[in-house]
């Protein structure tokens, strides 16, 4: 029988039995499962949020794993080209990627995890043939009709065969924040190298495990996100699955992440000396150790004290405190910190979201617009990777009397 969530009992990149549960939150929905009013009434799923450490070979990874056509086809709202950071991000990549590697104009673009085509739109304008693969059947045909062409799946060997049939080998692979969310990732890999040409590049984009322990990023555990990512752990995995990394850097397009450029194994390019320095520096981190994870837990929960009951105080104090931005970490820090019933309305910017009801707690979520109508007296940015964006482009708010809240690192009210 087919079940919504299922335990992960080995390692996704070693297959290692040996897992510790290092993290434990406190459950949620899905956090992309925004609700209509009229669904209001009706009870919403909530799954597990622990995370497990590999003792073998150190990486870090959800230990329940929800069904993907639950988080990815129903009510997905996620839109890439609705944050202008983001897309500013993915404007420069091609540059970058086209220059750095001489990729050839000539060369096939792919996007796994494409989204509404936002990043191969860069490619497709500088003349290169590109196709996406994503499962979200909306967005996926908001791209279509954008001219971005994208097949509506899941990512994997069976997808890949056809794709190579249809449209040739790929020069370059891309996939931008979707690694971490691919319960079989060795399944991903390996329909890459299928539709790789043999000296072609993969390159994955994805949040990295060390920014995330050093700025105590907690709400970045959710249940799109199976994977935390280090750099040591991928290197092991790679051969497995017939490739190899050929260099790796650090990026901060959605707060820290990293850059992982795989080739097939033994290819054209050399190993570039950033992989071994990353790895000895994970190592001086601490990030190869189950007891960096636990320390982890206890910061978290001294961040929600302290946080808590700062927005308690406030409110005791009888202001009106809004949040900015619904994106799904939002979720996780609401229901693990217990703050979803204190906060008067979310605003967002993406369309998707607006007039809706967020997920568990169901506030409303409204337009920019509003938050000049309904003037809360605080906001707390929960879309914090944008922080400094978002108190630029609104300084309004705050020439007019109000003021912005950080959570995390150390929760603070900004004057």
């Amino acid at each position: 029988m087919k079940t919504d969530v299922y335990k992960k009992t080995n390692c996704r990149l070693c297959d290692s039995p040996d897992l510790e549960c290092v993290i434990k939150l406190a459950p949620t929905p899905p956090g992309n499962h925004f609700v209509a009013r009229e669904q209001l009434g009706r009870p919403q799923a909530s799954y597990p949020l622990e995370v497990d450490f590999c003792r073998q070979c150190h990486h870090l990874q959800l230990g329940h794993v929800v069904d993907p056509g639950i988080l990815y086809q129903q009510n997905y709202s996620y839109v890439s080209g609705t944050s202008p950071v983001f897309v500013d991000h993915l404007a420069r990549y091609a540059d970058y990627i086209l220059d750095r590697y001489a990729i050839p104009s000539s060369g096939l673009i792919v996007d796994i995890g494409s989204n509404d085509g936002t990043a191969l739109g860069f490619f497709q304008r500088k003349g290169h043939r590109v196709v996406g693969v994503d499962p979200a059947i909306e967005i996926v045909a908001r791209a279509n009709e954008n001219g971005i062409e994208t097949v509506c799946d899941f990512f994997g060997e069976a997808v890949a065969r056809p794709c190579v049939e249809k449209y040739g080998k790929a020069a370059l692979i891309n996939s931008h924040n979707a690694c971490a969310h691919i319960d079989d990732l060795a399944g991903v890999f390996r329909g890459v190298g299928q539709w790789l040409a043999d000296d072609g590049l993969f390159v994955v984009e994805v949040g990295y495990l060390g920014d995330i322990v050093r700025n105590a990023w907690f709400d970045t555990i959710y249940h799109e996100h199976v994977d935390f990512h280090s750099i040591k752990p991928l290197v092991l995995f790679a051969p497995r699955v017939g490739m190899e990394v050929i260099a790796v850097q650090g990026i901060s397009p959605q707060g820290g992440s990293i850059r992982v450029v795989f080739q097939k194994l033994g290819g054209p390019r050399k190993v570039e000396e950033s992989v071994a320095a990353m790895v000895r520096q994970e190592q001086q981190a601490g990030l190869h150790d189950a007891e960096t994870y636990r320390r982890f837990g206890v910061r978290i929960d001294a961040i929600g004290r302290e946080l808590a009951g700062l927005v308690r105080k406030l409110k005791e104090e009888g202001a009106t405190i809004a949040g900015f931005g619904a994106p799904t970490k939002a979720t996780t820090l609401l229901s693990h910190f217990q703050l979803g019933g204190l906060l008067d309305f979310l605003v967002d910017e993406n369309p998707l979201k607006q007039n809706l009801y967020s997920p568990g707690h169901h506030i409303p979520v409204v337009s920019a617009q509003e938050l000049y109508r309904r003037k809360p007296d605080y906001l707390l940015i929960l879309a914090w990777n944008f922080a400094e964006n978002i108190m630029e482009r609104h300084r309004a708010f705050r020439d007019h009397g109000g003021r912005f809240i950080l959570p995390m690192p150390t929760p603070k009210v900004c004057d």
